[in-house]
């Protein structure tokens, strides 16, 4: 197959990406001060500077909310809350705790148990590239923005069982949160520290989460070098919709460039279902209301897929070998599953170079970036 057709043509349909998920193990707990001064007045500088994505040509700009733009200061912000399991009830859970950097910000659980011991719903997505994410996050999409995301994790029972209350009054006494705040939104006393502008620095923070950087993206994109023949026949097999010849329905109707997601809700037919209320697990139409949404899920990215396993909303698969052999099996019948889901063979050999292809979307540089990291 002709190779920059090959690209032209877009990405994959194969796992089922914003985000759900519930606790991990413990961090340290972050500084809670309860004898600060009682005067709240905030003497810090307020200088703020926009912050400067450094994108390459073939990414498009983010998706930044107008009351919300990046500020240096607030994106640190952002990252400091990010890693601090102040935001849990007990302080021993922060939001690093499930999504790990070294795992695209995804960790190798199918679910994980928030700081009641109870087990969450779902798998942790991966926070990668959700400022290109232009309609709902988390797995069934309940949330409108990353900054939606960081408001209702809080208070779930599942994840960080606090209150914003109790969050806020954390923040306020905080010895050094204060300062940071008023660096990143200008404000004057510890009493204008509120759950709105906490949720809008780890949304700040989040959005700059950009991975653009994998091997497919210098080799493909900047010319740098040549896959290997393995590579090569999983980008064929991959970006299949323009060789009839082939029997296979392609994996780029539901992942294509750049983010290898579309950012729909499908039906990969995971589960069988005799009536539309029969899924399992609801998804998107739990939320929606919409029957025809019931077991539907976001289309994950497939940028650092070989790093966050398992795979799915549930976590079922814990390798891609198994979710090719899902795909390749047809899945299982619902009156809704996604008509890109057909029956079709691969040979040990295509699933080989289909992963060979899929661990180039690996961004090394992504997982070991110091300013997505833990602060010092």
């Amino acid at each position: 197959m002709n190779h920059s057709r090959t690209i032209a043509f877009g990405i994959l349909g194969l796992l089922a990406f914003s985000l759900a998920a519930v606790s991990c193990e413990p961090d340290t707990p972050g500084t809670d001060c309860t004898d600060c001064t009682t005067d709240d007045r905030i003497t810090a500088t307020y200088d703020p500077k926009p912050y400067a994505f450094n994108l390459p040509s073939w990414f498009p700009a983010p998706i930044i909310l107008p009351d919300n733009p990046l500020t240096v200061d607030g994106v640190e912000l952002g990252r400091h809350l990010f890693y601090d399991p102040i935001l849990s009830v007990d302080s021993t859970l922060a939001c690093a705790s499930c999504h790990r950097q070294e795992k695209s910000f995804a960790n190798d659980r199918p679910v994980n148990t928030g700081v009641l011991g109870l087990p969450g719903k779902r798998n942790a997505m991966a926070l990668i590239n959700l400022a290109y994410n232009p309609r709902g996050f988390f797995w069934d999409g309940r949330a409108a923005s990353p900054e939606e995301i960081a408001f209702v994790t809080i208070e779930d029972h599942l994840e960080n069982n606090d209150t914003w209350d109790n969050v806020e009054r954390k923040l306020r006494k905080h010895k050094s949160y204060p300062q940071l705040f008023r660096k990143a939104f200008g404000i004057e006393r510890t009493s204008e520290i509120t759950r709105d502008l906490a949720s809008k620095a780890i949304g700040q923070f989040v959005r700059t989460l950009v991975s653009a950087q994998a091997r497919y993206d210098r080799v493909l994109w900047a010319r740098q070098g040549f896959p290997t023949d393995s590579e090569q026949r999983g980008i064929s097999l991959f970006f299949i919709e323009d060789d009839q010849t082939v029997e296979h329905p392609g994996c780029s109707h539901c992942h294509f460039n750049p983010f290898f997601s579309d950012h729909n809700f499908r039906n990969n037919g995971l589960d069988s279902a005799a009536t539309l209320d029969q899924f399992p697990d609801l998804g998107r139409g739990a939320i929606s209301k919409n029957q025809y949404d019931n077991g539907r899920f976001k289309v994950p990215s497939l940028r650092n897929v070989e790093l966050t396993a398992p795979y799915m909303h549930d976590g079922r698969f814990k390798t891609l070998e198994e979710v090719l052999n899902h795909y390749s099996s047809g899945g299982h019948p619902a009156a809704n599953v996604d008509p890109n889901i057909l029956k079709f063979t691969l040979t040990d050999q295509d699933k080989a170079d289909l992963i060979a292809f899929l661990k180039m979307l690996t961004d090394t540089a992504f997982v070991n970036n110091p300013a997505f990291g833990k602060p010092l």
